[in-house]
Protein backbone atom coordinates (compact mmCIF):
# COMPACT_ATOMS: atom_id res chain seq x y z
CA UNK A 1 0.00 0.00 0.00
CA UNK A 2 1.09 3.46 -0.88
CA UNK A 3 0.45 6.58 1.07
CA UNK A 4 -0.56 10.10 -0.04
CA UNK A 5 -1.39 12.81 1.50
CA UNK A 6 -3.54 15.39 0.17
CA UNK A 7 -3.98 19.34 0.82
CA UNK A 8 -5.95 22.07 -2.19
CA UNK A 9 -4.13 24.38 -3.82
CA UNK A 10 -5.88 28.00 -4.19
CA UNK A 11 -7.88 26.76 -6.85
CA UNK A 12 -9.03 24.00 -5.16
CA UNK A 13 -7.44 21.48 -7.17
CA UNK A 14 -5.72 18.57 -4.78
CA UNK A 15 -2.19 18.08 -4.88
CA UNK A 16 0.09 15.37 -3.05
CA UNK A 17 2.08 16.92 -0.50
CA UNK A 18 3.18 16.71 3.28
CA UNK A 19 3.49 19.85 4.87
CA UNK A 20 1.17 23.46 5.10
CA UNK A 21 4.19 25.43 3.37
CA UNK A 22 5.76 24.80 -0.01
CA UNK A 23 9.11 25.70 1.98
CA UNK A 24 8.78 22.60 4.39
CA UNK A 25 7.54 22.53 8.19
CA UNK A 26 8.86 25.78 9.52
CA UNK A 27 8.99 27.42 5.96
CA UNK A 28 13.02 27.98 6.17
CA UNK A 29 15.80 25.76 5.69
CA UNK A 30 16.94 23.81 2.37
CA UNK A 31 12.99 23.72 1.65
CA UNK A 32 11.35 20.91 0.13
CA UNK A 33 10.40 22.83 -2.68
CA UNK A 34 12.52 25.75 -4.39
CA UNK A 35 9.01 27.80 -3.47
CA UNK A 36 7.33 29.11 -0.28
CA UNK A 37 4.03 29.79 1.33
CA UNK A 38 0.64 27.86 2.40
CA UNK A 39 0.11 25.34 0.20
CA UNK A 40 -3.58 26.48 -0.13
CA UNK A 41 -3.07 29.78 -0.24
CA UNK A 42 -0.76 29.46 -3.73
CA UNK A 43 -1.66 28.82 -7.41
CA UNK A 44 -2.22 25.38 -8.56
CA UNK A 45 0.07 26.47 -11.18
CA UNK A 46 2.69 27.72 -9.06
CA UNK A 47 2.14 24.54 -6.76
CA UNK A 48 2.89 22.12 -9.24
CA UNK A 49 5.48 23.36 -11.44
CA UNK A 50 7.41 23.84 -7.62
CA UNK A 51 10.38 21.61 -8.00
CA UNK A 52 11.48 19.17 -4.85
CA UNK A 53 14.36 18.93 -2.67
CA UNK A 54 16.55 20.32 -5.56
CA UNK A 55 15.55 18.04 -8.10
CA UNK A 56 13.26 18.29 -11.60
CA UNK A 57 10.36 16.74 -9.99
CA UNK A 58 7.52 18.73 -9.29
CA UNK A 59 4.54 18.88 -6.94
CA UNK A 60 1.95 16.14 -9.02
CA UNK A 61 -1.75 16.36 -8.21
CA UNK A 62 -3.46 13.75 -7.03
CA UNK A 63 -5.29 11.89 -10.04
CA UNK A 64 -1.54 11.87 -11.61
CA UNK A 65 -0.27 10.03 -8.47
CA UNK A 66 -3.57 7.96 -9.07
CA UNK A 67 -3.04 7.47 -12.51
CA UNK A 68 0.69 6.09 -12.56
CA UNK A 69 -0.36 3.67 -9.73
CA UNK A 70 -0.98 0.15 -10.92
CA UNK A 71 -4.38 -0.66 -9.75
CA UNK A 72 -3.28 -3.57 -7.85
CA UNK A 73 -1.63 -1.07 -5.72
CA UNK A 74 -3.65 -0.17 -2.94
CA UNK A 75 -3.62 3.23 -1.55
CA UNK A 76 -3.81 4.89 1.71
CA UNK A 77 -5.03 8.77 1.19
CA UNK A 78 -4.33 10.62 3.86
CA UNK A 79 -6.57 14.15 4.59
CA UNK A 80 -3.93 16.32 5.92
CA UNK A 81 -5.23 19.45 5.93
CA UNK A 82 -8.44 21.47 4.04
CA UNK A 83 -6.71 24.58 3.91
CA UNK A 84 -7.79 26.05 7.28
CA UNK A 85 -6.10 27.24 10.52
CA UNK A 86 -9.12 26.38 12.83
CA UNK A 87 -9.05 22.61 12.98
CA UNK A 88 -9.80 20.09 15.93
CA UNK A 89 -6.69 17.94 16.11
CA UNK A 90 -6.74 14.08 17.31
CA UNK A 91 -9.70 14.98 19.42
CA UNK A 92 -13.39 13.21 19.67
CA UNK A 93 -16.15 15.62 19.12
CA UNK A 94 -19.54 15.79 19.46
CA UNK A 95 -22.68 18.34 18.50
CA UNK A 96 -21.99 21.49 17.55
CA UNK A 97 -18.27 21.47 17.44
CA UNK A 98 -18.44 18.51 14.79
CA UNK A 99 -20.65 19.86 13.28
CA UNK A 100 -18.58 23.01 12.76
CA UNK A 101 -15.08 20.67 11.93
CA UNK A 102 -17.28 19.15 8.93
CA UNK A 103 -18.56 21.96 7.59
CA UNK A 104 -14.70 23.45 7.22
CA UNK A 105 -13.65 19.87 5.75
CA UNK A 106 -16.78 18.52 3.50
CA UNK A 107 -15.83 20.60 0.80
CA UNK A 108 -12.22 19.41 0.04
CA UNK A 109 -13.44 15.97 1.17
CA UNK A 110 -15.68 16.06 -1.31
CA UNK A 111 -12.93 17.04 -4.19
CA UNK A 112 -11.14 14.20 -3.17
CA UNK A 113 -13.57 11.62 -3.42
CA UNK A 114 -14.51 12.37 -6.23
CA UNK A 115 -10.99 12.25 -7.58
CA UNK A 116 -10.54 8.95 -6.12
CA UNK A 117 -13.70 7.13 -7.29
CA UNK A 118 -12.35 7.42 -10.72
CA UNK A 119 -9.66 4.44 -10.42
CA UNK A 120 -10.28 1.35 -9.36
CA UNK A 121 -7.64 1.38 -6.22
CA UNK A 122 -8.54 -0.18 -3.25
CA UNK A 123 -8.46 3.03 -0.87
CA UNK A 124 -7.91 3.56 2.69
CA UNK A 125 -9.13 7.25 4.25
CA UNK A 126 -7.12 8.24 7.27
CA UNK A 127 -6.67 11.28 8.96
CA UNK A 128 -5.69 12.99 12.35
CA UNK A 129 -9.01 14.83 12.35
CA UNK A 130 -12.44 13.61 13.19
CA UNK A 131 -14.55 15.82 10.93
CA UNK A 132 -12.03 14.41 7.82
CA UNK A 133 -13.76 10.73 8.59
CA UNK A 134 -17.20 11.91 8.83
CA UNK A 135 -17.43 13.28 5.64
CA UNK A 136 -15.72 10.49 3.76
CA UNK A 137 -18.26 7.88 6.01
CA UNK A 138 -21.19 10.57 4.43
CA UNK A 139 -19.77 10.28 1.04
CA UNK A 140 -18.18 7.03 0.04
CA UNK A 141 -18.21 3.68 1.41
CA UNK A 142 -14.36 3.56 1.51
CA UNK A 143 -12.61 2.01 4.36
CA UNK A 144 -11.18 5.17 6.68
CA UNK A 145 -8.90 4.90 9.47
CA UNK A 146 -8.15 7.10 12.75
CA UNK A 147 -4.34 8.58 13.21
CA UNK A 148 -4.02 8.52 17.11
CA UNK A 149 -1.99 11.00 18.56
CA UNK A 150 -2.04 11.50 22.78
CA UNK A 151 -5.50 9.65 23.57
CA UNK A 152 -5.86 6.11 22.72
CA UNK A 153 -9.96 6.53 24.04
CA UNK A 154 -10.28 9.54 21.33
CA UNK A 155 -8.66 7.04 18.69
CA UNK A 156 -10.63 4.13 19.49
CA UNK A 157 -14.33 5.74 20.16
CA UNK A 158 -13.25 7.65 16.70
CA UNK A 159 -12.77 4.09 15.18
CA UNK A 160 -16.03 3.09 16.51
CA UNK A 161 -18.39 6.12 15.46
CA UNK A 162 -17.43 5.38 11.90
CA UNK A 163 -16.85 1.73 11.97
CA UNK A 164 -12.92 2.04 10.60
CA UNK A 165 -11.34 -0.87 9.57
CA UNK A 166 -8.21 0.04 11.17
CA UNK A 167 -6.35 2.58 13.47
CA UNK A 168 -2.93 3.83 12.87
CA UNK A 169 -1.29 4.69 16.32
CA UNK A 170 2.61 5.89 16.64
CA UNK A 171 5.05 3.93 17.61
CA UNK A 172 5.27 4.83 21.18
CA UNK A 173 1.63 3.63 21.42
CA UNK A 174 2.83 -0.26 20.86
CA UNK A 175 2.72 -2.13 24.12
CA UNK A 176 5.05 -4.62 24.97
CA UNK A 177 7.93 -3.00 22.58
CA UNK A 178 10.91 -1.10 23.85
CA UNK A 179 9.18 1.40 22.45
CA UNK A 180 5.87 1.95 24.21
CA UNK A 181 5.92 5.24 26.44
CA UNK A 182 3.82 4.13 29.29
CA UNK A 183 4.11 7.72 31.40
CA UNK A 184 1.59 8.87 28.50
CA UNK A 185 -0.40 5.77 27.56
CA UNK A 186 -0.43 3.63 30.85
CA UNK A 187 -1.01 -0.17 31.05
CA UNK A 188 -3.40 0.05 27.87
CA UNK A 189 -3.02 -2.99 25.36
CA UNK A 190 -3.49 -1.12 22.56
CA UNK A 191 -3.83 -3.70 19.66
CA UNK A 192 -5.54 -5.98 21.77
CA UNK A 193 -8.43 -3.70 22.15
CA UNK A 194 -8.55 -3.44 18.44
CA UNK A 195 -8.15 -6.84 18.02
CA UNK A 196 -11.44 -6.98 19.65
CA UNK A 197 -13.36 -4.73 17.08
CA UNK A 198 -11.44 -6.75 14.35
CA UNK A 199 -9.61 -3.64 13.54
CA UNK A 200 -6.31 -3.73 11.99
CA UNK A 201 -3.42 -1.33 13.75
CA UNK A 202 -1.05 0.05 11.03
CA UNK A 203 2.27 1.77 12.97
CA UNK A 204 3.76 5.33 12.08
CA UNK A 205 6.77 6.21 11.56
CA UNK A 206 8.88 3.21 11.53
CA UNK A 207 12.58 3.81 10.52
CA UNK A 208 14.55 0.64 11.34
CA UNK A 209 14.53 -3.12 10.59
CA UNK A 210 14.58 -3.45 14.72
CA UNK A 211 11.75 -1.15 15.10
CA UNK A 212 10.15 -3.26 11.88
CA UNK A 213 10.82 -6.51 14.06
CA UNK A 214 9.75 -5.87 17.47
CA UNK A 215 6.68 -3.90 16.51
CA UNK A 216 5.73 -7.10 14.31
CA UNK A 217 6.47 -9.22 17.41
CA UNK A 218 3.89 -7.00 19.30
CA UNK A 219 0.95 -8.08 16.96
CA UNK A 220 0.65 -5.03 14.28
CA UNK A 221 -0.64 -5.48 11.29
CA UNK A 222 1.07 -2.48 8.97
CA UNK A 223 4.19 -0.78 9.05
CA UNK A 224 4.38 2.76 7.93
CA UNK A 225 7.56 3.85 6.48
CA UNK A 226 9.07 5.98 4.22
CA UNK A 227 10.91 3.70 2.62
CA UNK A 228 9.98 0.18 0.91
CA UNK A 229 13.45 -1.69 1.82
CA UNK A 230 13.02 -0.92 5.55
CA UNK A 231 12.40 -5.01 5.32
CA UNK A 232 14.31 -7.48 3.29
CA UNK A 233 11.61 -9.04 0.53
Amino acid sequence: MIELDVVPTADSDVVVFHDDNLAGRDGTGMGLTDTSGLVWETSTEMVTSATVLRTEETVPKLGDVLESIPNDVAVNIELKNPGSTALRFGEKLTGNALETQQVIWRPFVTRVVDIVERYDHEVLFSSFYEAALAVVSEQSMASVAPILWESIDDGLAIAEAYDADAIHPPVAMIRGTPFFDDSRFGDTDLVRRARNNDRAVNVWTVESWYQADRLIEAGVDGLIADYSTLLPE
